[in-house]
This record gives C-alpha cells, structure tokens and sequence, in this order.
C-alpha cells in the first residue's frame, strides 16, 4: 500500500516551487530564521466565557526552504475547536529586505467551562533543505496563558439550565407558515418552520426546538435540522424547526411570541430575539360565503352591509380616524430599554439599527419627526464620529421610539400602497 501522507503534505508547498525556487539557499539556521506564533483574538479583550469562540490566528514565518511540513496541535483537553478553511501559504518580505515564506492557519476554540487554563506550544515541524542536507526542525509557538471567566451578571450564564446560553456575535430569526395560519379553519393544518441563525457558534450550541402549546391548537413537532457553515471569521449554525398546527376550535387562536435570549460577545451584553407572535384563524374568509350577501336579504339591508364594508376599507388604508398604527414587537422595545439602562450607546445603536431593518415604515416615521431624529443623529455622532459627541438621553429616546405611530393621511397610505402600483 502506498502511504500519501507525505504526498498530502508536500500538496500545499509544491504550488509554492516558484517562490522556494527564488528563495536563495543559507547555508545554516539562524535564530530568527523559523518562528512560530500563536495568538487569540478575544472579543472585546475580555476574557471568554465557557462556549463562547475565541479565534486563534497561526503564523509561521521561514526563511529556508521548506520540503516538508505538518503542524502538531496540542491536546486542548478543555476545549472544543474547529479550523476555519484550508491552510494558507504565501510570499513574505522578510525586515532585512528577503522573500521568505509566511504560513496562515485559522482555528475557532471553544471553552468547556471557566478556569485559568494554558494553551501549549503549538509545533510546527519542518523538513527543510539545510546546507544542501534535508534536515527536520520543530518550530514551536510560545505558551499563552488563557483564562475563562465566570458569569456573574445575574440570572442565566454558561452554567444555568435555564434559559438555553447562546454566545454569539449575531442572531437571526426566520419565520414562514404555509399556508397562511390566519386563513387556517377548523380541521384544516398549516405548516410552520423557524429558522434560527447565530454567527460564532456551531450547530450543537443552538438551542433545542422551542416549545410551542396554547389553549386550541394541537401540534406535531416535524425533524430539527442543524448546519454549520464554516466562513473565515468563524462559523455560522443554522437550526431549522418544524411544527403542523391545526386549530382545534373555531374561535381565533393567538400564538405568543417566543422569546430566544442570547449573549452578545461583541458589546458584552445580553440581548434577546424572538419568534414573532401570530394568530390561528380570524383572517380571510371563504369568498363563495363571506362576500355574498345572505339569501332573502332586503335591498336595505345589503346597502348597509356595502357601507359598513366600504367605511371598514377606509380605515384600513388610513383614512379614518384611528388609521393603521405601527409599533415595534416587544422584544425590541426592551432590548432599547436595556441598552438605555446599561448607558451604553454603541449597543443602543445596534439595537435602532436592528429595528429600522426589520421596520423600514417606523424608520421612515422616526426620520420625519424632527424631535426623534435630531436624537438619532446627536446618537451617530456620540457613536461614529471620530471627535465623539455626547450622546442623547437614551432613556427618552428608548420611550419615543417605543410609543408607535399611527399612519392616519391618504398621502401616508398612498405611499405605502405606491410600489404595487408601478410606474407612472
């Protein structure tokens, strides 16, 4: 049997023959002339709690030329890791002017649990062409001392059974129903699937399938299927849930919302996503039976039923007196308080950040009343100018935000209704 271990090894340098080729020959190593470093790249240069990724960027760089090579990674008994991509191998302009090689490798490190821990050398072991002779040298990185933090920030943490600990750079949530829960009737089943998405995580830290039970509904849980997708700043888990719904009675059934609290590893703070609130039943009604008048009903009576229909169709589009009011869902709006509580205004940013994307109408709203958005814009420049500024009162501003808003003008709901009509 033919061993291709070596062959696998010397795969990645052989597209560098061209750059070995240029590199001249020394006729000994010298200190300085193969070094190994290790470094970890803590968010926010705090310490890590358990689960939450640490990125550690390998770096080698070689003067002689390289014929051979394979890196020898520590145990890493307290730790889970995964390595981001394939090896990369370059060109280097070394300080005193020479062309070297530089060697890149990524891993993502998970801690199983706080302690004061040290990550041992990593070795980096070289065949290279000294003097004319192969010769085999370790090349070792230097020991980094790697303590994890216990969480002391109240309820929840690393160690808590309850609620789910998620330590993420972001988190997502996708929600779709077919066919639409609101126009589901009795006996009928409509099919809901959630998709959760967290940047910094793989797919076993995503939280078990959410529970889903109200008064009227009956549920079958469908498969839950998990991914991780390996990107170079870290991986990204994805978790797909699945329930059939069927409405049990015939009154209209309203869902909860579902709340997904998390770590956020980027400001330090936790935060809180949800699967949106919806309602079985209540929505669109049979046409053959809801828009036809009853049999034997009185000219008068159909009128008044047109009319009601017609001032019902007013104030949906904003012409009557209560028009259409948009507000953010609650968790929103407590992520705001929260931020605003904690002082912090790049957190509060991200929040109003998050809420203008996923409510484009509100942003617009906020943008045109001159009280909101000369906070919002005191709020960048505290955040983003380069001077700083002082920020708004965040406490006002999460209330504001907060209060929603009524869309009561023709000229508002025209402009809502404007990209169905197309062009002029």
């Amino acid at each position: 049997m033919v061993n291709l271990s070596g062959w696998r090894r010397l795969a990645p340098l052989a597209l560098l023959a061209p750059l070995l080729a240029a590199a001249p020959a020394r006729a000994e190593i010298e200190p300085g002339d193969l070094t190994l470093t290790v470094t970890a790249e803590r968010n926010g240069n705090a310490a890590p709690f358990a689960r939450e990724m640490v990125l550690l960027r390998i770096h080698g760089l070689y003067r002689q030329q390289i014929l051979l090579e394979e890196v020898v990674q520590p145990t890493l008994a307290n730790f889970s890791w995964t390595q981001l991509g394939r090896d990369n191998w370059s060109k280097a302009r070394l300080p005193d002017g020479q062309v070297g090689l530089a060697f890149d490798r990524t891993i993502a490190i998970f801690p199983h649990h706080a302690g004061d821990f040290t990550l041992e050398p990593f070795i980096h072991r070289l065949t290279v062409n000294d003097a004319g002779t192969r010769r085999v040298v370790d090349v070792r990185s230097e020991p980094i001392p790697f303590p994890v933090a216990r969480w002391t920030q109240g309820s929840g943490g690393p160690d808590a059974k309850e609620p789910w600990w998620l330590p993420a750079r972001d988190v997502s949530v996708t929600d779709s129903w077919s066919p639409d829960p609101e126009t589901v009737k009795l006996g009928e089943t409509t099919r809901r699937i959630v998709t959760v998405e967290a940047q910094g995580v793989v797919a076993e830290g995503l939280p078990p399938r959410p529970v889903m039970r109200t008064r009227g509904i009956l549920t079958f849980a469908g498969p839950v299927t998990r991914e991780t997708i390996i990107t170079p700043s870290g991986p990204v888990a994805r978790a797909t849930y699945q329930w059939d719904v069927r409405p049990g009675v015939p009154e209209v059934i309203p869902l909860e919302a579902i709340s997904i609290p998390w770590f956020d590893t980027v400001s330090r703070t936790m935060r809180e996503t949800e699967i949106p609130a919806r309602q079985i039943g209540g929505g669109l009604v049979d046409r053959d039976s809801g828009l036809a008048p009853p049999q034997g009903a009185s000219p008068l009576v159909a009128a008044a039923a047109g009319l009601a229909a017609f001032g019902l169709g007013l104030v949906l589009l904003g012409f009557g007196p209560g028009g259409t009011r948009l507000r953010l869902n609650a968790a929103r709006r407590r992520a705001l308080r929260r931020a605003a509580a904690a002082g912090d205004p790049e957190a509060f940013r991200a929040e109003v950040g998050r809420a203008m994307q996923a409510e484009p109408e509100l942003a617009e709203i906020w943008q045109a009343d001159p009280a909101i958005a000369a906070r919002l814009t005191a709020l960048d420049r505290a955040v983003y100018a380069p001077a700083g500024g002082a920020a708004p009162d965040l406490a006002d501003l999460a209330r504001r935000l907060g209060r929603g808003a009524r869309i009561r003008t023709a000229a508002a709901s025209a402009s809502r209704l404007k990209p169905l009509d197309g062009p002029a």
